[in-house]
């Protein structure tokens, strides 16, 4: 019994030698992987056109990072959708993403999945095909 506890013993400390190793390895791989996978997303977008095409804000979300040190970071998601129905979810910036609301018309600037920017639109009232037919296209409201 004292022959197989001695035989554990004194395998351990390279049994936990080489779990570092491995560990370290593997931690070092995902950095690397990720720095690779960042690089390419870079590239991949700068050889993309740039496009600006007409679209709607459909949605918008956000996700709350909480940190050990009681920091906290926000990252804010807009859905666009464009002409053709395709539908997109682009990073935007906090200030941007206050801006913008859910059924916004205008123009989404981007090159391949980096937002650029977008140009919202004014409702025109009186080109709405509704409010032609109407014999005082005038709004009642006060609204423009």
């Amino acid at each position: 019994m004292t022959g197989t506890l001695f035989r554990i013993t004194t395998y351990l400390p390279d049994l936990f030698s080489l779990m570092f190793i491995l560990f370290f390895i593997f931690f070092i791989g995902v950095f690397i992987y990720s720095i690779v996978r960042g690089g390419r997303q870079w590239h991949h977008n700068n050889q993309q056109p740039r496009l600006s095409v007409e679209a709607k804000v459909v949605s918008k979300r956000s996700m709350c990072h909480h940190s050990r040190n009681s920091t906290s970071t926000t990252q804010y998601f807009v859905t666009f959708e464009v002409e053709s129905g395709d539908r997109m979810e682009m990073t935007v910036n906090g200030w941007e993403y206050g801006e913008l609301a859910e059924g916004d018309f205008g123009k989404l600037k981007f090159q391949g999945t980096r937002y650029l920017g977008f140009e919202r639109q004014q409702a025109n009232y009186y080109k709405s095909p509704a409010i032609l037919s109407r014999k005082n296209p005038r709004p009642t409201s006060g609204m423009i």
